[in-house]
């Protein structure tokens, strides 16, 4: 058995047959996002009769921000770069749809922080396929300004992995853009940062309409140097790990965290440990007009 929390543009399905003929429970995508929004999102399906609206909203976040993009990266510039240019795919009428990354922006605020802004990123994955909904979409969260900035930088060609020539060299411009955003995003030694995550679904449940909404402020620990990023990600991937481990959840096959959130028992030790370490995501039920 397995638990990964990479990207991979490959449908992880297409492995599903070969993992259960050899008896192995494979997770994908077990991270913080996708993962942990997942799991929230398959636990609450499994609960309502039909879901009409997915929303997340996920972000990492320095606390200090810095002119001009206010942003550091937690893992690889490129990789960063990546979701400002991959196509977000979402779902509209119960229909999937493509529209550009850094598209429909909007801003939200959130208590402990402030105003934030939010636009599409390709981050809805195995949901995809998973979850029957009218609308689901998945945005990105960062400090108000970013987006505009990073539109500027991508629709001016400094994304583009097509060489140029300048003088007597060939160069891709995002190579040499990530290279120089590379310092100016890289956290410093002691630098604090935050992971911020909204998941916000819709639906009925015996005629009646619910909103379930989840809510995570998670923080760099100063006492052990931890970020949040790594513990909002990895603390998902190692208690789903001790999951299996335990003999909890022994389903054979490809399992995306979502699979995870519709067994109750699964689900709740996950955010059982996640909350022994201090990873807590708050819930709140409102029940809206009939539907």
């Amino acid at each position: 058995s397995a638990v990964d929390i990479s990207f991979f543009p490959e449908d992880p399905f297409a492995l599903d047959g070969l993992a259960r003929e050899k008896g192995a429970t494979t997770v994908v995508d077990c991270g913080v996002a996708p993962g942990a929004s997942n799991l929230l999102v398959g636990h609450v399906a499994a609960l309502l009769d039909s879901v009409s609206e997915v929303s997340i909203f996920v972000g990492g976040l320095p606390v200090q921000r810095f002119w001009p993009f206010e942003y550091r990266a937690p893992f690889s510039p490129v990789d960063v770069i990546e979701e400002y240019t991959r196509p977000a795919r979402l779902v509209e009428n119960g229909k999937v749809v493509v529209k550009p990354a850094l598209s429909e922006l909007e801003q939200l605020d959130f208590a402990g922080i402030g105003t934030l802004e939010a636009f599409n990123t390709d981050g809805l994955r195995t949901l995809l396929r998973t979850v029957k909904a009218k609308n689901m979409r998945e945005k990105t969260l960062r400090y108000p300004g970013h987006a505009e900035k990073i539109r500027l930088l991508r629709d001016s060609g400094f994304f583009s992995r097509e060489e140029v020539k300048v003088g007597q060299t060939s160069v891709r411009p995002l190579d040499l853009t990530a290279r120089l955003l590379f310092d100016q995003w890289r956290f410093r030694e002691g630098e604090e940062d935050l992971t911020v995550m909204r998941v916000q679904v819709e639906g009925t449940k015996g005629g009646r309409k619910y909103r379930y909404r989840y809510d995570l402020l998670d923080r760099y620990d100063p006492q052990t140097g931890l970020s949040s990023m790594a513990r909002t990600t990895g603390f998902t991937a190692s208690v789903t790990v001790r999951l299996l481990l335990e003999g909890k959840f022994s389903e054979p096959g490809i399992v995306p965290p979502e699979f995870l959130g519709r067994d109750e028992a699964a689900f709740r030790f996950i955010l059982d440990e996640l909350r022994k370490r201090n990873v807590q995501y708050r819930e709140q039920i409102e029940e809206l007009d009939a539907a």
